[in-house]
């Protein structure tokens, strides 16, 4: 069971690690998913994989697309399917600005993490992300590896 517990009594349930390698994540919303049946109870026991998810815009609504999330163990016929388009549920507002956004910036939609919030909903947090080059992952990489340098000789000073 992956969970790991936040400042306001969040349990997370995955997080996207690649997408912090792979995009410049420009803004963060939070998403509510809709999720059928045994969903929930896998969600629960952490067996989800955002690797090469997305979400994408269609109409007025917004689905996330490639989100694995494994079948129930102990479900029945009636499981649900592990690579299926889900909804999310977001306000009006937010939806037309994330379309925007990603029609004349071309930016892309990416979750980031799926957690379980205090009143023990499942929420997505999607970010509008742009794509690095292989320089820029190469910079990024540089800095965070300095960065680690100076609190080694911080840390060794104190």
């Amino acid at each position: 069971m992956v969970q790991q517990q936040k400042e306001k009594n969040e349990i997370a349930v995955a997080t996207n690690r690649k997408a912090y390698h792979d995009y410049f994540i420009e803004e963060k919303f939070e998403a509510g998913i809709m999720l059928q049946g045994t969903e929930v109870k896998s969600l629960r026991d952490g067996r989800v994989n955002l690797q090469d998810s997305y979400a994408s815009v269609k109409g007025s609504e917004i689905f996330l697309h490639h989100c694995h999330i494994s079948p129930y163990s102990h479900g029945n016929l009636s499981n649900h399917e592990p690579l299926r388009t889900r909804k999310l549920l977001l306000h009006r507002k937010e939806i037309n600005k994330l379309l925007v956004k990603t029609q004349q910036q071309g930016l892309t939609i990416i979750p980031l993490r799926i957690y379980f919030s205090k009143r023990g909903l499942a929420k997505v947090e999607i970010g509008l992300a742009k794509g690095k080059k292989q320089h820029d992952r190469r910079e990024s990489d540089k800095t965070r590896e300095a960065s680690r340098e100076v609190e080694r000789a911080m840390k060794e000073r104190k």
